[in-house]
């Protein structure tokens, strides 16, 4: 990925003055390494009339994955190819914002011992970024920048230029072009709107994330017209740190109003004494709501497929009604997790003869799954592909044949309420499909009338009236052949 910096200059004041504000020489080429790949910085052009920086920004494909979230893009059932082909080695994204920063971050703090008064002066500065990915396209470029003080000029990329009708990418070319901005604002500019147009980070926002917010955001951020979107999206939707920044940003603007420092007004009320009350997390509430089932049920051997870590186990065998719980998964590193969770080395022997965990594929039939009082499938589904669902659903309904079936997966209609989830995402890279209310409710309904069972429906979380629960869940109970003969 690649941004040049551009500035003109005369006789007494020389362009070639960009090279002591960015602190790298006009007549080197210089390579600094990052934690994803490699920052060149060079100039194509310097003299007193013209100075050009550029930055070219190498992306390790493979450092990206083993050190940041390796998800790509997101979204399924192409999550696992995402990790290596994508955008991110040339589209301008957090990635070239925090390169910026590293590269440039004297300039960024507006510190040049050499020209100090260059540096609180403006400059006449262009901007160039060939390729930035722009959710929200032109129109929202010019809303971000223009109201800083910048020209813009944005032009949309077509998918394909030899197909016109297949119409434009969300990628653009940006030119900003300025006379009354220093290098250090038109940095801090960048560093905050380039991730905010990619609307992504390649790394886990945490609290952290609000001071650089504000820092980058000083004397511009608290009076943005787009000040909400941009807080939003640079913290990746993170709802709480969103409302933590916006209430700081909003004690600067009537701070700057009132002509006084933020302490002196931010003193109304008294350090909080007591925790506030968290809502109860939705792995939880989903855990719960599997134990109502299953007492409601009466069971009592009960295979937990897909144990996954081993959660929903360590929750049955807290109660003793649950005689014998069997944890099936297909992965080895995670049954060793779920070993060390439960302690099993060290479990006392009643309690250890209550439980097993074993390796096995739920796309085919087992007979060690037979004879069992109920199963749970709880946020399974959703993590094989679609062409493998039927030999899970015989593996299970029509070979093991517990009585009661538990399945959990999550409602996508819902997804729209999580202020982290980004627009067209699904919850997890891994997911491979997730339902609607309506999809999951006629597979269910298929599979109950394929294998002789009843099925019900009960919502998991907050059942919202508009989009239904975050998370669903069938209730399977097979049907006797006194109750089939009877309807």
């Amino acid at each position: 990925m690649f941004l040049t910096i551009s500035t003109t200059g005369t006789p007494e004041r020389p362009a070639t003055d960009l090279g002591f504000l960015l602190h790298k020489h006009p007549e080197k080429s210089q390579a600094f390494s990052t934690s994803y790949g490699t920052a060149h910085v060079l100039y194509p052009e310097a003299d007193a009339e013209r100075c050009t920086a550029a930055l070219l920004l190498e992306v390790d494909a493979v450092a990206l994955v083993r050190r940041g979230k390796g998800k790509g893009r997101g979204g399924a059932p192409d999550a696992a190819l995402a990790q290596y082909v994508n955008d991110r080695p040339y589209a301008a994204s957090s990635l070239l914002a925090v390169a910026l920063s590293g590269v440039f971050s004297s300039a960024m703090r507006g510190v040049c011992n050499a020209r100090p008064e260059r540096a609180a002066q403006p400059l006449p500065l262009r901007i160039e970024v060939p390729a930035l990915p722009a959710r929200g396209g032109p129109d929202l470029v010019r809303k971000l920048f223009e109201p800083l003080g910048w020209t813009v000029t944005v032009e949309p990329v077509a998918l394909d230029a030899r197909f016109p009708e297949w119409g434009d990418s969300r990628y653009v070319r940006l030119v900003l072009e300025s006379e009354n901005l220093t290098l250090a604002a038109a940095l801090r500019h960048l560093y905050v709107l380039l991730p905010v147009l990619d609307d992504a980070k390649h790394y886990w926002v945490a609290s952290d994330e609000v001071d650089k917010l504000l820092r980058a955001g000083e004397g511009w951020l608290p009076d943005h017209p787009e000040q909400k979107l941009i807080t939003s999206r640079y913290l990746s939707r993170r709802w709480s740190l969103t409302r933590a920044a916006n209430e700081r940003l909003e004690l600067v603007r009537l701070a700057e109003a009132d002509d006084s420092e933020v302490e002196e007004i931010d003193n109304a009320v008294e350090a909080e004494t007591e925790d506030e009350e968290r809502p109860t997390p939705l792995a939880v509430q989903r855990r719960d709501a599997i134990l109502a089932a299953l007492q409601a049920a009466g069971a009592s051997r009960v295979l937990d497929l897909g144990c996954g870590q081993g959660q929903l186990v360590q929750a049955l065998l807290k109660d003793v009604r649950f005689t014998e719980i069997v944890g099936v998964d297909v992965s080895m590193r995670a049954l060793t997790i779920a070993s060390r969770r439960l302690k099993l080395d060290r479990m006392g022997e009643r309690l250890a003869s209550r439980v097993k965990l074993f390796q096995g594929s739920l796309a085919y039939t087992d007979k060690r799954l037979k004879g069992y009082d109920a199963a749970v499938l709880s946020e399974v589904i959703e993590h094989l592909d679609l062409p493998r669902l039927p030999a899970l659903e015989y593996a299970v309904f029509g070979a093991a044949r517990p009585r009661t079936v538990l399945v959990t997966t999550p409602n996508v209609e819902y997804n729209v309420r999580w202020e982290t989830l980004p627009a067209g995402h699904v919850r997890h890279g891994d997911h491979r499909f997730e339902w609607t209310r309506e999809e999951f409710r006629t597979w269910a309904a298929a599979v109950a009338e394929r294998h002789g069972y009843d099925v019900e429906f009960v919502p998991v979380g907050p059942d919202d009236p508009e989009v239904g629960p975050p998370t669903q869940m069938a209730v399977f109970h097979a049907v006797t052949e006194k109750e089939a003969k009877a309807a």
